[in-house]
C-alpha cells in the first residue's frame, strides 16, 4: 500500500512511541525559564565551555550561545564550529545526531546535551540493521545520508550531506555516471531527485515537522497576505515545494529572506528560526505556514517537540554537575567509520559553474 504523506508518523508505532513520549515531555515540564537566564550565562561565561545550538531550539537559547561566544546555526555550521573550537567541553543544543556529530568531529572534547533523549523522527526512522541490510542488497550503489541520522548510519555510508549542499554533492557524483542509495528523509530524496535527474533508491522516513506542511489553508494565508514570498525548507512536501519563492537549508532561507523584495515571508520550517531570521530582516513580517488545515490536529505544530526539549534548566544541571547521563558517547570503531564520509562532508566544494 502506498504510504500517503499524512500517514508516515501514524503507521509507523516505533516513531509514534518516540513522538509521544517528546510530546508528554512538553506538556508536563514547568513555566518559563526566564528567570534562569541571568544565572546560566555566567556559570557559562566561567566555564571552559561552548554552546552550540540549532536554529529550532528555544530563542532564549539561541541568545544565549550568541552571548557566550558560542554559535547558532544550521547542523553543517555547528559541526564545523566544535571541530575548531579550543574550548574543552562542547554543550550542543539539538538533537541527539547532532551531539554524535560532535563527538566524532571532536573525539578529545567531552560533548554534553540538556538530554540525550531528544532525538529526530528521521534518525528513529532509519534503524542501523534495516538500513544496512537494504545496502546490501544493492552494492553497486554509493550510499549519501542525511546528517539527520545516527552514527551508525553514518558509518555504514560513503557520503554524509546536509540539506545545504545535498543538491550540490549529488549532482556532481552523477556526473560521474554513479547511482545512489538515499536516506533518510523521502521528501529531500525526491527534491534532490528532481533537481539532478540522478537513479536514486530513496529511503522511506519522513520530518514529523516538514511533512505537516500542507496545502490546507494556503491559498487563504496567501490572500490575506498577498506580497508574501514562500521559503520551504526541501523536507517539506512536494507540493509546497512546487508553490516556494525560495527552497532551502535553514541557512539558505535566512539569506533568502535577506535576499528577496519581499515585506513578508511564509515560512515552512521550525518557526525556532524566525529567532535568525528577524536578525536579518527586522523590518519584515514573517508568518508561519499552516500545517494541517483548519480543524486538523497537527502534531509537531511547526515545531520540533525533540527540539523543545532543550531547556535552560537542562543547561544549568551540566554546568553544575556534568552528569554521564548527559555525555554523548561514541564506540571509538563506529565513530572512525563515519569520519570518513563527514571529512567528504565537511571538505566538499561546491564546484565552480560560473
Amino acid at each position: 500500500m502506498t504510504t500517503q504523506p499524512d500517514d508516515y508518523i501514524s503507521t509507523r508505532e516505533h516513531v509514534r512511541a518516540y513522538l509521544d513520549r517528546a510530546l508528554l515531555d512538553a506538556e508536563t515540564r514547568s513555566g518559563s525559564e526566564s528567570g534562569l537566564y541571568d544565572a546560566v550565562k555566567q556559570k557559562l561565561m566561567e566555564s571552559d565551555t561552548h554552546l552550540v545550538a540549532h536554529y529550532y531550539v528555544d530563542p532564549q537559547i539561541q541568545q544565549l550561545a550568541e552571548e557566550t561566544n558560542g554559535l547558532v546555526a544550521d547542523s553543517l555550521e555547528m559541526a564545523r564550529f566544535g571541530a575548531r573550537t579550543d574550548a574543552r567541553r562542547l554543550i550542543v543544543a539539538g538533537v541527539s545526531f547532532m551531539g554524535e556529530t560532535a563527538k566524532i568531529l571532536s573525539p578529545t572534547k567531552r560533548v554534553f546535551m540538556p538530554t540525550l533523549e531528544a532525538t529526530c523522527s528521521l534518525d528513529v526512522g532509519c534503524p542501523e540493521n534495516e538500513f544496512k541490510s537494504f545496502c546490501d542488497s544493492h552494492p553497486d550503489r554509493e550510499v549519501i545520508v542525511y546528517a539527520n541520522t545516527s552514527a551508525a548510519v553514518k558509518a555504514r555510508a560513503d557520503w554524509v550531506v546536509t540539506s545545504s549542499i545535498a543538491v550540490e554533492v549529488i549532482s556532481a557524483l552523477a556526473m560521474e555516471g554513479k547511482k545512489f542509495i538515499w536516506a533518510p528523509d523521502r521528501y529531500l530524496g525526491r527534491y534532490i531527485q528532481k533537481q539532478t535527474g540522478a537513479d536514486m533508491l530513496i529511503w522511506d522516513s519522513a520530518c514529523v515537522v516538514h511533512e505537516e506542511f500542507r496545502l490546507y489553508d494556503l491559498d487563504a494565508l496567501q490572500l490575506a497576505y498577498p506580497d508574501a514570498g514562500l521559503l520551504v525548507h526541501p523536507e517539506s512536501p512536494e507540493e509546497m515545494i512546487d508553490r516556494a519563492d525560495a527552497v532551502g537549508s535553514t541557512t539558505q532561507l535566512i539569506n533568502a529572506a535577506a535576499r528577496l523584495q519581499n515585506p513578508s515571508f511564509i515560512v515552512a520550517t521550525d518557526k525556532g528560526i524566525f529567532y535568525k531570521m528577524q536578525q536579518q530582516v527586522p523590518e519584515k513580517l514573517l508568518i508561519a505556514a499552516p500545517t494541517r488545515g483548519a480543524g486538523g490536529t497537527c502534531q509537531s505544530c511547526a515545531h520540533c517537540p525533540w527540539m523543545a526539549m532543550n531547556r535552560l534548566s537542562g543547561i544549568e544541571r551540566l554546568l553544575d554537575d556534568w552528569p554521564e547521563s548527559c555525555e554523548v558517547l561514541v564506540d571509538e570503531k563506529l565513530a572512525d567509520q563515519a569520519m570518513k564520509p563527514l571529512t567528504r562532508m565537511l571538505e566538499f566544494k561546491v564546484p565552480y559553474s560560473g
